[in-house]
């Protein structure tokens, strides 16, 4: 056989991945096609649900709940976003499902139960997120966004130091329809990442990439950088920056406690099987062992030091050789 024959059958395991993967992902993309044409036929359903926290925030304050478009296509463009985001989010069981049957016949049996729970937890997080998001945190954002509002009798500007000089001229929310579901999106993905937090470090943990004493070690670089991410993915308004800030601490938290009982449960397996070494055992022996020899001095390595050996017999030794080197000296001719 040839080499280039060894070449050709060494890749062809390859060629059958790249071929799978390539099957695996026009599924996907056909099946988010698929999710995406349903969403488009009912986006205005679909739009009307997601504007239900400002119209709450509007009813509560007095106003009608109206969103203008600010330019002729931005109507089109409002339906291909909430397509796209209703589209990914129906087709996500099946794009996971088809992630997991690419990977899943290279993993072990024990792989396979270790990642799977974090498959099905990633989603749910996911979703968790982002149901906080629309139905906690965007309230409480666009409240605080609509209370600068201005309330004029009739819309003009009043002379300064009349009558009415408590009423100022009239600025009233007229939201654009694609700029809120712009915002609205980013407060739904923003949150429903964080909310992968603990589903990251957890599966890190398990692969003992990190650990729960180095996670606490790192508590304050970490509040630093939650900190900055709050401020980057949420608007410029304290209210949202502060609850994002208390949520994924709180995750971090719940990581740290997490990853701990992954450990724990590493040990309890290993002591079982006979395999857990506690770190004081493994001081006692070096102990045993004994001084290392870069750390023993000289004389105690000599193993006939003076300092070291006191035997009797030895002693007689010594005299005896130096009285036979005297006596030879003295027999010696000059």
């Amino acid at each position: 056989m040839s080499p280039s024959d060894d070449i050709e059958d060494s890749s062809a395991p390859l060629i059958e991945h790249l071929a799978e993967l390539r099957s695996r992902l026009i599924k996907s993309v056909v099946a988010f096609m698929i999710g995406m044409i349903i969403c488009f036929t009912v986006a205005t359903p679909i739009f009307n649900f997601l504007t239900a926290p400002l119209c709450q925030v509007l009813a509560n304050r007095g106003q009608d709940c109206d969103l203008i478009f600010i330019s002729p296509q931005e109507g089109f463009f409002v339906a291909i976003k909430v397509s796209l985001l209703g589209g990914l989010m129906l087709s996500f069981p099946f794009i996971a499902n088809q992630m997991w049957r690419f990977v899943a016949p290279g993993l072990y049996k024990s792989e396979k139960g270790a990642f799977l729970p974090f498959l099905v937890a990633s989603p749910f997080m996911f979703v968790l997120g982002a149901a906080f998001a629309f139905y906690v945190v965007t309230p409480l954002a666009y409240d605080f966004f609509l209370g600068f509002q201005q309330f004029g009798t009739g819309g003009e500007a009043v002379p300064t130091g009349g009558p009415q000089a408590a009423a100022p001229l009239s600025v009233v929310f007229q939201g654009s329809a694609q700029e809120y579901l712009n915002l609205t999106i980013k407060f739904i993905v923003a949150f429903g990442l964080c909310f992968q937090l603990p589903v990251l470090l957890t599966l890190m943990g398990k692969a003992g990439l990190v650990s729960a004493e180095g996670l606490g070690n790192v508590r304050k670089y970490a509040v630093v950088g939650i900190l900055v991410l709050a401020a980057l993915v949420t608007p410029p308004d304290v209210i949202t920056q502060v609850i994002l800030f208390v949520v994924v601490y709180g995750l971090y938290e719940i990581s740290i406690w997490l990853v701990r009982r992954v450990e724990r449960k590493r040990e309890a397996r290993l002591r079982a099987e006979g395999l857990w070494v506690d770190d004081d055992e493994d001081e006692d022996e070096d102990d045993d062992r004994g001084p290392s020899p870069e750390a023993t001095p000289d004389a105690a390595r000599d193993p006939y030091g003076e300092d070291d050996f006191d035997d009797p017999l030895l002693e007689e030794f010594d005299k005896d050789d130096e009285g036979g080197t005297k006596k030879d000296d003295e027999d010696k001719p000059t």
